[in-house]
């Protein structure tokens, strides 16, 4: 008998998240059979927190759930042939240390996975984030060589990916973040502009510094103020990738206006909002892009790694507060 460890949401967050709303639990698994539906028992490796775990748990969760969130994960026992013993896969099944699985929601890592790599990163630039980049710069922005390219929170896990994945499409990037670590980070793996929001005595004016002529692309994971001003230097048929809102995740009173409906009017542009899902069927297109990059130095990666699972709710914390560079994760 395995006895797992799970951090479950004890109380809904109310503003910004504390580690009172969470609640460590130990849960004792079954042991996989044979004839039994569970044939696959998983200890967990490494483990995301991500910022759509705000939100989304508002939305889906009930106080005493599991929380929500992927890992990838090491197969300990298996009674499926399809999965060996060691083998490396993404699962979303929440915070917990160890699980068990019939095996449909696994995700083995790419057979084309480098020793070299680490296995974390298909929880960030080599998975969900990396995709989020690539099919919301593709399909939504539908960014051209040539094109200028604004992107927000420039130093996370997927505005890291939108800069790097803009300048092999031929593109001029501007990003901003909160901090000037955060934006020598961004010179550093290839920006054209990067500013700190947070020093700047005008946004406005850093972006019409940083690209006096406007803005083709905007991929926005930030919303809020950002967004009303940055709408406002969009170029004629700018095109709007609407990814997050962080910005907004933990306001406990809903932000108002500036409204947009103006300058979407007069720039004829267009916005859209996405969740990467809808591109599960290709997925294997992304990743395979992706790793394919990383592995020729094209797509440069960070990971802010947190030590311990006890740990979890900290690096969610800390990670919403921005403290991370890259891609936040856990280390079991």
């Amino acid at each position: 008998m395995v006895t797992a460890k799970a951090w479950v949401l004890k109380k809904h967050f109310e503003g910004f998240p504390k580690t009172s709303d969470f609640d460590l639990k130990k849960i004792e698994l079954p042991k996989i059979k044979d004839g039994g539906k569970w044939k696959l028992l998983l200890e967990s490796v490494f483990l995301s927190v991500d910022p759509y775990m705000r939100p989304y748990s508002q939305r889906d969760m009930k106080e005493g759930d599991v929380m929500i969130g992927t890992q990838v994960a090491r197969i300990i026992e298996s009674k499926n042939p399809a999965f060996t013993v060691g083998a490396f896969v993404v699962a979303r099944s929440g915070w917990r240390t160890h699980f068990i699985s019939d095996g449909k929601d696994l995700q083995l890592l790419p057979s084309s996975w480098p020793e070299s790599l680490p296995k974390s990163l298909a929880l960030g630039t080599v998975g969900m984030p990396g995709l989020t980049a690539y099919f919301g710069l593709l399909e939504v922005c539908k960014m051209k060589p040539g094109e200028t390219v604004l992107v927000n929170a420039a130093a996370g896990a997927v505005g890291s990916v939108v800069g790097q994945l803009a300048k092999i499409g031929g593109c001029k990037v501007v990003g901003c973040a909160g901090s000037d670590d955060k934006v020598a980070y961004l010179k550093k793996i290839g920006f054209d502009e990067a500013f700190n929001y947070k020093t700047v005595t005008s946004l406005d004016e850093a972006l019409r510094k940083a690209s006096p002529d406007g803005y083709d692309c905007f991929f926005d994971n930030v919303g809020g103020e950002f967004a009303s001003i940055a709408i406002n230097q969009m170029k004629k048929y700018g095109r709007i990738a609407i990814c997050g809102a962080i910005s907004q995740y933990n306001d406990s009173v809903p932000q108002k206006g500036p409204y947009i409906q103006v300058p979407m009017i007069f720039k004829e542009l267009r916005m859209e909002g996405f969740i990467v899902s809808r591109w599960n069927n290709r997925r294997e297109e992304g990743l395979n892009a992706l790793l394919k990059w990383v592995m020729e130095g094209k797509v440069k990666y960070h990971e802010q790694v947190t030590e311990g699972f006890e740990n979890m709710p900290v690096a969610f914390i800390g990670m919403l507060k921005g403290e991370n560079l890259g891609k936040a994760v856990v280390k079991v």
